[in-house]
């Protein structure tokens, strides 16, 4: 899996946001990230499975493997709910 074109991730006054940047979806404002979402938002920027993304927290963050997995897939289903996967 990985995120459609056209949205781009930006840190902005210390917080990570996401907008639309040219993509044919309808985003109404934009989607603010915490430093987790972050990680997997970039790791999701290339062709990623879920286990990549497991792995991505366990390398950056200090949690055990299945709080790590619950928390990839929590963000992917909010990503597949309002369309941003491709």
């Amino acid at each position: 899996m990985e995120l459609k074109k056209g949205f781009v991730m930006r840190q902005v006054a210390g917080e990570y946001v996401v907008v639309n940047a040219g993509a044919d979806v309808d985003l109404n404002g934009v989607i603010t990230l915490n430093a987790t979402a972050a990680a997997l938002w970039k790791r999701l920027e290339e062709p990623a499975e879920m286990a990549d993304l497991t792995r991505t927290l366990l390398a950056e963050f200090d949690v055990d493997e299945a709080t790590a997995a619950q928390a990839a897939e929590s963000f992917v289903n909010m990503l597949k709910e309002r369309d941003l996967l491709a």
